[in-house]
């Protein structure tokens, strides 16, 4: 393992995980061995992982002052760590205990933070306590858990001060969404990881000044990132809420089915939430009760477009139109849920779509848009159009799926192998209904009031085109265009696309 000197000369080892712009992630215990935090449930993929050994743990050398433990003093440690990578700014990660450090050190050097994510945070340096009844309330969760009568009660043991080896054992499967193989190798790893004497240092009265670390706070212009699982009690959602009201720009994820490790409760969800959110180029929004990540390009001030992508795909499918309509536009093009970076709760319908635009368009206040849509996505904006008479301004649907049922049917499709960028069971479940649709999505036609573009890509498209002239026939102020390109249309075709769009009225 590399290593670098502390300021009172000791060494201090980090490992280093993936390719990409570096990302520190401090480890929690408190005191604990940077090894437990694995590649972060694949994030390494994405970023590249600097993840030190705290001093007297891991392969990092045991200090010579005991009292360098204290969490105010290993700030001067995670500052060292920067100078030696040589960044100006650090994107810093911090989990559990770790996080009081990570305040510590935006109080003191806010200027060298470009981002901070504050995953399953410790909260005593800006005075949130956990309480009792914190931990109780949370057990109550998972009170259908096979293993849950006896970590109970092992947990009345633990807040009575009764916290002994075998106790802290039986009361582990709380700290997991899932109490499997997995956790439980994880869980019993933590003994040995964990230097249990620096442990007091670390949280040593006269540490935590929580008046003047929150003060000093509110100068953090970082954006910052609390990410709290659903389970845990150590914060609970609640009061990892209260950790977000101190910062000037922060945002608040709560990962469902997760305590208190989320990147090993579900690797997916964590490694999306906490990619968008380092992504510059990514925002995030809750619509809905779901995330859903989008892309803007373009003068705030402009006529609204918004860009609604198709199945299988992501909002990155828009990137070359959004660029050239944002000369006149400000332009938003979002992940639907299952796709890319947004949520992937697992459940799917072009109702569920058609409600994901809605919610969108309320939560960024983008009423009287223009929508564009390709596919899938124009499915839920025709919804959408017929059930919100007057919410949508101007209406694009590109290669639209007809309200008709397929002849023939489609087969039940196979999953292809390897890490897909979408989430597969949105493919079964909208096969079903391009099988059997609603009736009422063609009934309803007639509804929509908002001026329609309806786009066909001609002859080598798989969609029946005569049936696109048809719905473009039904809505009142509709018209029908064709561009031989197949069904990816603006991929394809974009300079014919973006002619039909000036054409319909976008400058």
């Amino acid at each position: 393992m590399p290593i670098f000197h502390a300021y009172d000369g000791t060494e201090l080892a980090y490992r280093l995980l993936g390719k990409g712009t570096p990302l520190i992630c401090l480890p929690g215990g408190p005191m604990r061995a940077g090894a437990y935090l694995g590649d972060l449930g694949g994030l390494s993929a994405r970023r590249r992982l600097v993840v030190p050994d705290p001093r007297g743990t891991g392969d990092s050398a045991v200090p010579d002052d005991p009292s360098t433990y204290r969490c105010d003093r290993l700030v001067d440690d995670v500052e060292a760590l920067r100078e030696h990578l040589g960044e100006e700014r650090i994107d810093l990660l911090a989990h559990s205990a770790s996080a009081n450090l990570a305040a510590l050190y935006a109080a003191r050097h806010p200027e060298r933070l470009r981002t901070l994510t504050l995953v399953a945070p410790g909260t005593r340096a800006v005075g949130i306590g956990v309480t009792d009844q914190d931990w109780r309330e949370a057990s109550e969760l998972r009170r259908d858990e096979p293993w849950y009568a006896d970590a109970r009660a092992a947990l009345d043991d633990f807040l009575a001060g009764r916290a002994s080896d075998q106790v802290r054992a039986v009361v582990a499967p709380f700290a997991y969404g899932r109490w499997d193989e997995a956790a439980r190798t994880h869980a019993e790893a933590a003994p040995a990881q964990t230097n249990s004497s620096a442990a007091p240092f670390y949280y040593q009265n006269g540490v935590f000044d929580p008046a003047t670390t929150n003060a000093a706070l509110t100068a953090v212009t970082a954006p910052v990132l609390v990410l709290a699982g659903e389970y845990d009690a150590g914060p609970t959602p609640d009061r990892a809420a209260e950790l977000v009201a101190l910062f000037p720009n922060a945002e608040f994820v709560v990962q469902r089915g997760a305590a208190h490790f989320p990147w090993l409760d579900d690797p997916g969800a964590f490694v999306r939430t906490v990619e968008a959110f380092l992504d510059p180029e990514v925002l995030s929004v809750h619509a809905g009760g779901t995330r859903l990540a989008h892309r803007v390009w373009g003068d705030p001030s402009a006529p609204p477009v918004v860009l609604a992508h198709g199945r299988c795909d992501d909002s990155r499918t828009w990137t070359t139109i959004a660029e050239r309509l944002a000369a006149e536009h400000r332009v938003y093009a979002f992940d639907f849920r299952g796709h890319g970076l947004s949520d992937w709760p697992g459940r799917y319908s072009l109702e569920l779509f058609r409600d994901d635009l809605h919610a969108f368009l309320e939560a960024r206040n983008l009423a009287g848009a223009t929508v564009i849509g390709h596919s899938m996505g124009a499915a839920a904006a025709y919804l959408l159009a017929e059930r919100e008479p007057g919410l949508i301004g101007r209406l694009v649907l590109e290669e639209v799926p007809p309200p008709f049922p397929l002849d023939p049917p489609r087969g039940v499709a196979e999953r292809p192998d390897g890490e897909l960028d979408f989430d597969w069971p949105v493919v079964p479940s909208t096969d079903a209904q391009l099988n059997e649709p609603d009736p009422a999505g063609r009934e309803r036609l007639g509804e929509i009031v908002a001026p329609t573009l309806v786009v066909g890509g001609g002859p080598t498209s798989r969609i029946a085109q005569e049936r696109l002239v048809w719905m473009a026939g039904r809505i009142p102020d509709g018209r029908f265009v064709s561009i031989d390109a197949g069904h990816l249309v603006h991929t394809e075709r974009p300079d014919e696309f973006l002619a039909e769009l000036r054409k319909f009225g976008l400058s």
